[in-house]
């Protein structure tokens, strides 16, 4: 399966881009994804990673917060990003099989532990991931736990 080979974030997480975020995860503010995906898309991976990615694949949720929630915030990025990057979006074969405690407020050691084995491919849809160059795609990038973790699923 996949490993993780590199991690970008277009913007720092502090005042707007901070603001941008939480409005999206927790006010709803959906519309925000169009334009903060347009700025994910616009990230320079280098050529050989650009020509390398076969799909686009959005963070899961947990169904716990994907009901809270109404929307998985990683999907609506990532549906933005292919849109414009012209890349295929892959949903549903990366499900998170257990809820999570938020990130937010955990040290690096906690985040990786709370993440630890999260992340499952459907044993049905393994086959469309597999050997394959993936672009993961997430709303935060702090620790890249999230990524590190998904990689050896």
């Amino acid at each position: 399966m996949p490993y993780l080979r590199l991690a970008r974030a277009p913007y720092v997480m502090a005042g707007t881009a901070a603001a941008m975020v939480h409005a999206l995860k927790y006010g709803g503010w959906r519309g925000l994804a169009g334009e903060m995906g347009a700025r994910m898309a616009e990230v320079h991976l280098g050529s050989l990673v650009e020509r390398e990615i076969a799909v686009i694949v959005p963070v899961p949720l947990s169904r716990v917060r994907q009901r809270q929630r109404g929307f998985n915030q990683a999907e609506l990025l990532a549906a933005s990003v292919a849109g414009r990057r012209g890349w295929p979006l892959l949903t549903g074969a990366l499900v998170r099989g257990r809820h999570t405690r938020r990130q937010a407020r955990l040290s690096p050691r906690e985040r990786l532990s709370n993440v630890r084995g999260a992340f499952q491919v459907v044993p049905s849809r393994r086959s469309e991931l597999e050997d394959r160059h993936l672009l993961l795609v997430d709303d935060v990038l702090t620790t890249a736990a999230t990524a590190q973790d998904w990689s050896v699923s």
